[in-house]
């Protein structure tokens, strides 16, 4: 059964005092190419539009739904930030610590500032506001789906103009993750410069 975000999260908070809530969420994090995106996003207290039942982690949404979704959300947000956290900091500092970087620069981006937090699963012991990680929050919390939708199309977008860049690899199909086509390129290429060098298997690549 698929789940559908709800504003049980924010309510919560508005019941505390709380007005300016954030949702965040990441993408990437699983592939072998390319930066680690997050992005947070502030909504309004109310909104009523006939899009909202649509909006569910984005991994459930095909790419034409989520393009449309995310010029929806852009539409009525309060404010929208974008961090990344390219291959270089994944491979130097590892993917927790480099989706820890990319969170806290999206949320360091909203204007005006939020006053809570809420993420999906990840709590980020340098950020000082109050904060909730929610255990499939992009299932369940409306406002990290949106974020989860936001991060999702900006990093698809971001692999196709690095598909540009390193033609051969059909990143602007995979966007960077595992697939029997990309392993297969891989192995006939090597890996490009924006390959996670402490990522099985092109670590084993790079030592043949």
């Amino acid at each position: 059964m698929l789940l559908k975000p709800t504003f049980t999260e924010e309510r919560l908070l508005e019941a505390q005092g709380y007005q300016l809530i954030a949702g965040v969420d990441e993408t990437g994090r699983g592939a072998l190419a390319g930066p680690v995106v997050a992005a947070a996003i502030i909504l309004p207290r109310r909104i009523k539009t006939p899009w909202l039942s649509q909006v569910k982690d984005s991994k459930q949404l095909n790419a034409d739904r989520r393009e449309l979704l995310f010029h929806n959300i852009h539409e009525v947000a309060i404010s929208i930030g974008i961090g990344t956290a390219p291959h270089e900091i994944i491979d130097t500092q590892g993917i927790i610590k480099a989706t820890e970087i990319a969170m806290k620069l999206a949320i360091g981006r909203l204007s005006p500032p939020p006053e809570s937090l809420l993420i999906d699963y990840m709590h980020l012991p340098e950020v000082t506001l109050p904060q909730k990680g929610i255990i499939h929050g992009d299932s369940l919390c409306f406002s990290i789906a949106c974020a989860s939708i936001i991060a999702k199309v900006t990093r698809d977008r971001l692999m196709v103009e690095f598909d540009q860049i390193y033609p051969g690899y059909g990143l602007a199909q995979h966007k960077g993750y595992g697939t029997k086509k990309h392993m297969i390129c891989l192995r006939q290429l090597g890996p490009s410069p924006i390959h996670r060098q402490s990522f099985q298997p092109v670590k084993d690549i790079l030592k043949k």
